[in-house]
């Protein structure tokens, strides 16, 4: 794929996911909507599919943001629309994430409640949703969720923050 990679990410809200992943370094393409998985994991729910340099950015560390830009360690009642996943798409990124996993928990105090599931399906979202933050970063609701995923991103990740204005936001 010309030296790009896929993944998906769902926890939380499709608005703030996307709005975290536009703001990498490394990350070409961020596709807000719905994923499926196999299984008992085969209802769609909030995510974003990520298309991604690993020259520039590795795996483990937009697991790493991702982990620590939603809730990751709590259970709630709304699992169904914001499961916590993490969605393989390349050939051998279940096998990476599970050499990993135990490394990654120690990052945590809780116990991590995210999954590792195989990408099925993606129903994008509504395109007047798509690029939400970057495209109305005063509404309230931006400055209550979004925000404040952002400011973890920049000072946790400071390395992979992308520096953007907001007027070049509107394609990222």
């Amino acid at each position: 794929m010309n030296g790009f990679c896929k993944i998906a990410f769902g926890g939380g809200c499709h608005w703030c996911t996307e709005a975290v992943f536009q703001s990498i370094k490394g990350v070409k393409d961020v596709q807000q909507g719905y994923v499926a998985s196999l299984a008992e994991n085969d209802s769609f729910s909030e995510a974003v599919v990520v298309t991604y340099a690993p020259s520039v950015i590795s795996l483990k560390e937009l697991v790493l943001i991702h982990l620590f830009t939603h809730e990751s360690t709590a259970d709630h009642s709304f699992r169904q629309k914001y499961r916590s996943a993490i969605y393989t798409m390349e050939p051998n990124d279940g096998d990476v994430l599970a050499g990993i996993w135990q490394e990654l928990q120690l990052e945590f105090t809780a116990r991590l409640i995210t999954e590792v599931l195989p990408f099925k399906a993606f129903k994008p979202s509504e395109g007047m949703f798509h690029n939400y933050y970057y495209s109305n970063p005063d509404k309230p609701f931006c400055k209550s969720y979004i925000d404040p995923k952002l400011t973890i991103l920049r000072n946790k990740f400071s390395d992979n923050w992308r520096q953007k204005t907001l007027s070049l936001n509107r394609n990222p």
